[in-house]
């Protein structure tokens, strides 16, 4: 089907703008409340039980989400009918991902979006025939990255829980049973009250001058801010830094598998692993990993002291830990053996999430570069066969 085949409809044509309503009323359920920002609780009661495209109201505009279930959207959330004679969901659903909602903000101190302004918004789309296809195509890859983030879950979820046996409850491989008293209550005899300066060495890092943007110019080495921490290994970073810049600031190179740590603001807490070339900014703080404690335990750790570690933060305008605070953090310190076996375990579990977490990048590369094409008709498609 060629381009000058393709319809123009405006938005109203192929659905209907919905209000969203107040859910405080709600009791506790298990149908998703969606506001601007994403899920916001769950609910008793759906607000409409069909395929839908929630289109945010106020706050962040860009956030669309398609819907096949059950769900109740806040006042901040528009929701839709779609018309499906003319419109395929899935379609519509990616078409309206390439407009820029920002450009389109009639608010002033709140970004805001009108059903007026989204009602003229005009649409070129092809016979529904090629619209299933193309959102078939965009699905497939779709549907891959979240088999991965399902897959990447599951693989921490096994590594925690054999954590937790491990290194919290004492249940080991050829545990004797024999204990000691501690400070912590009863540990395995063999085992050290410390701290984790006493296994780890750790730095943190700096930001290279911004007055020099030959420091950033086509930088090759990852430069890791907290905001970029998410629980799970960082493969690449939104700036990148010289090799002049390096050699010219407080940043340090960090070896592979360094576990960082959020040390400020609103990510306080947050962790991350690297994977390659990186240095990181000063509000980080990197635990270093060596061949006695490597970094699937500190990680772990972490993760596992996280609530308390953060509160343990200081300060009322930022709240904020020390590197000076985490090294003295004490804990029950396994025999470095046992870590090592727990280490060549869950090594091959971390292995994979790190190649999900890579696929999943160029799978969501490929699926930003088709998108604009397949909905521009620069790539021709046929219809669906049966």
């Amino acid at each position: 089907m060629s381009l000058n085949e393709w319809q123009t409809y405006k938005l109203e044509q192929v659905l209907e703008v919905k209000y969203g309503k107040d859910h405080k009323a709600l009791s506790d359920g298990d149908i998703p409340v969606y506001g601007s920002g994403g899920i916001m609780r769950f609910a008793d009661k759906a607000l409409y039980q069909d395929t839908s495209i929630l289109i945010p109201r106020k706050g962040t505009l860009n956030n669309l989400f398609f819907l096949d279930k059950p769900f109740w959207t806040v006042d901040t959330m528009f929701y839709t009918i779609l018309n499906r004679e003319i419109i395929d969901p899935k379609f519509l659903f990616y078409k309206l991902t390439t407009f820029n909602y920002s450009e389109m903000n009639v608010g002033t101190a709140v970004p805001s979006m009108t059903v007026q302004v989204l009602n003229e918004l005009e649409i070129t789309i092809p016979e529904k025939s090629i619209q299933e296809k193309i959102s078939f195509i965009l699905s497939t890859i779709d549907d891959k990255i979240e088999n991965n983030l399902a897959a990447n879950q599951t693989l921490e979820e096994i590594a925690r829980t054999l954590f937790k046996e491990w290194f919290v409850n004492f249940n080991y491989p050829n545990a004797s049973g024999n204990l000691k008293q501690s400070e912590f209550g009863e540990i395995p005899e063999s085992w050290e009250v410390g701290t984790l300066g006493d296994i780890y060495k750790t730095t943190s890092g700096g930001t290279p001058s911004r007055s020099k943007p030959e420091y950033y110019e086509n930088g090759i080495i990852g430069w890791v801010k907290s905001k970029e921490l998410n629980n799970s290994f960082i493969i690449d970073t939104e700036e990148k830094i010289t090799e002049n810049a390096l050699k010219n600031s407080s940043v340090k190179l960090l070896p592979e598998h360094s576990v960082l740590i959020a040390m400020y603001g609103a990510t306080v807490g947050e962790i991350g692993i690297i994977t390659g070339k990186f240095t990181c900014n000063q509000a980080i703080c990197a635990f270093l990993p060596n061949e006695q404690y490597p970094f699937s335990f500190i990680y772990n750790f972490l993760l596992n002291s996280k609530q308390d570690i953060v509160s343990r933060a200081v300060g009322s305008a930022q709240q904020n830990i020390s590197q000076q605070l985490l090294l003295q953090y004490k804990l029950v310190i396994p025999p470095s053996e046992l870590v090592q076996e727990y280490h060549s375990i869950v090594l091959p579990l971390f292995q994979k999430i790190q190649d999900n977490i890579e696929e999943n990048e160029n799978l969501k590369d490929l699926r930003d570069s088709l998108l604009p094409k397949l909905m521009s008709g620069e790539i021709i498609v046929n219809p669906l066969t049966t």
